[in-house]
């Protein structure tokens, strides 16, 4: 489609005389169209589905930090491969507290909201209280938190109610950063106790941003599209790229196509055979990421919903029926680890040894034997619920599929129950689940604590399981335990426990392979939760 001058018209010009928004013109453009702006907008391709909200203090997903992070930042960040140092962010240097009960922030100057107002110690102190305060999932992550101040100007103190527990590599999560509190209080946010009711902002958050990154968010319209624009304000100088937009494919072969035509400039979500179709594509190369992340079934454990899941021999028995080398090598190309649970590989206590050593292993026999010592020697019937998505190219329901084909050959009947989402998180979170859920954990900050946490505290409400205290304090205990060697030890026994407990099955930790444009040149890819610096990916020179 050209204008009178013969020159082609951008998407915009072509949506106003078609009359359509923007995630129908997505699927009808022709490649020239995206092509005529490409040095100045980064288009990436990948299924974006799980997104429910990029309301920080709400977040809880997936893909959704990736956005996050672009728009907001942190008081402290970690760099790509470096998972234990923190770095500067909003904050330049940081120190105990004079009482040593907390942490003491020096934060950077001359840092302007996307509006173009400065960030004051006033946003950073509000910004957090409305975090505690919503008391959504994020908060959960800093209970240890007792309070926070604003000391004067330029100093921001966080005080703790146990001074020896983790806090810096916490607070490098998207979930906490820094929002301008004149523009989401003017749309219905507040950061008073009340909040968890009180506060209607996220609806307007969905849309819009009110952070000091690089990009602004511009518009989200769920499973077709985010755009983000450039921060005119920046303080770390000009974003390279005039517009960023996450394009929602969900489908790995769409991604493939995209990729090599050039109308997205990265595709995240492709499976082994179409990575292997690029090995000599000279327009496209692979970057991998080893992460942190995994995607596991959770088990309910209440007799109500399921009475042949309360008995822990046939839970113990899905957990040796299912087949995790099928997975790894015939669904993922081999690109994957897999821990013994919620620790993964890589972190202290975890390796692929360990994992071998303790972790469920497929055993077809030895899941009979527990069937029949549990009380179901012909098997029982149980649902998977999962959500519309994929991690690493595979599908949810296409994992289900395995599963339930796996569990088959014992006796085990599995009803696959496919769901929205927004539904699902739902549903699960509130302890609703009647049997199994697919599902992931991506890590909100690299400490091994903050996993444990996750398992004994949230995740063992969603499935029913009342924890022990000696389950509960054997994490607590080898967090705070000085020598490495015990250190070790305990996290692998803590591992056990939760082994035999039976309620959680880690199927895999994804080796990523990303393929990326030969038209970029920086492409930070990240293990700490976000996957992406976009901030930092920058055009070939």
């Amino acid at each position: 489609m050209t204008s009178e001058k013969g020159m082609w018209l951008n998407r915009r010009q072509v949506g106003q005389l078609l009359g359509i928004g923007g995630a129908a013109l997505t699927g009808l453009l022709p490649s020239r169209v995206f092509a005529q702006s490409r040095k100045t907008t980064l288009v990436l391709g990948i299924d974006i589905s799980d997104t429910i909200t990029l309301d920080p203090a709400r977040l809880a997903q997936y893909t959704s930090p990736m956005t996050v992070n672009t728009a907001y930042e942190p008081l402290v960040t970690m760099a790509p491969g470096d998972y234990i140092n923190v770095k500067p962010a909003l904050a330049t240097k940081w120190a105990r507290t004079p009482d040593g009960k907390g942490w003491r922030f020096t934060l950077r100057q001359g840092v302007k909201f996307a509006s173009g107002k400065p960030m004051t110690v006033e946003d950073v102190k509000w910004s957090f209280e409305r975090l505690i305060n919503l008391k959504d999932q994020p908060a959960q992550y800093v209970e240890n938190i007792d309070r926070v101040a604003a000391v004067d100007a330029n100093t921001f103190d966080i005080i703790l109610k146990i001074p020896e527990q983790p806090i810096l590599t916490v607070l490098a999560a998207p979930e906490f950063v820094v929002m301008e509190k004149a523009v989401v209080e003017a749309n219905g946010g507040t950061a008073g106790a009340d909040a968890k009711t009180a506060d209607k902002a996220t609806t307007w958050l969905n849309g819009k941003s009110a952070g000091t990154g690089a990009y602004q968010l511009a518009a989200w319209e769920r499973n077709a599209q985010i755009q983000l624009v450039r921060n005119e304000h920046y303080w770390g100088g000009k974003p390279p790229y005039e517009r960023v937009v996450i394009r929602h494919i969900s489908d790995g072969a769409a991604q493939l196509l995209a990729v090599r035509r050039g109308d997205v400039d990265a595709a995240f979500n492709l499976i082994p055979e179409q990575i292997k179709s690029l090995k000599d594509d000279k327009n496209v190369r692979l970057d991998p990421l080893k992460s942190l992340d995994f995607v596991y079934m959770a088990l309910t454990q209440e007799p109500e919903f399921n009475k042949a899941l309360a008995v822990k021999e046939c839970r113990q028995a899905i957990g040796y029926a299912i087949d995790y080398d099928g997975i790894k090598n015939s669904m993922l190309g081999g690109a994957a680890l897999r821990p013994a649970h919620f620790l993964p590989i890589g972190v202290e206590g975890s390796t692929e040894e360990i994992a071998k050593q303790i972790g469920f292993r497929n055993d077809p026999a030895k899941a009979k034997e527990l069937l029949a010592k549990g009380g179901y020697p012909d098997g029982f019937e149980f649902e998977i619920a999962y959500g519309n998505a994929a991690v690493q190219g595979v599908t949810y329901q296409d994992l289900g599929q395995k599963i339930q084909s796996d569990l088959a050959r014992v006796g085990i009947k599995a009803q696959l129950k496919p769901m929205d989402q927004v539904n699902l998180r739902t549903e699960y979170t509130g302890g609703k689940s009647k049997g199994g859920v697919l599902t992931f954990w991506n890590p909100p900050a690299v400490d091994n604590l903050l996993w444990a946490a996750a398992v004994v505290q949230r995740v063992a409400k969603r499935v029913h399981w009342n924890v022990p205290k000696d389950v509960y304090d054997l994490a607590f205990k080898a967090y705070v335990e000085q020598d490495a060697k015990k250190r070790a030890e305990m996290w692998v026994n803590w591992q056990k426990v939760l082994v035999d407990q039976a309620n959680h099955f880690i199927l895999f930790q994804p080796v990523y392979q990303i393929a990326v444009r030969q038209t970029i040149g920086k492409f930070p890819l990240t293990a700490a939760g976000w996957m992406l610096d976009v901030k930092d990916v920058k055009p070939k020179a």
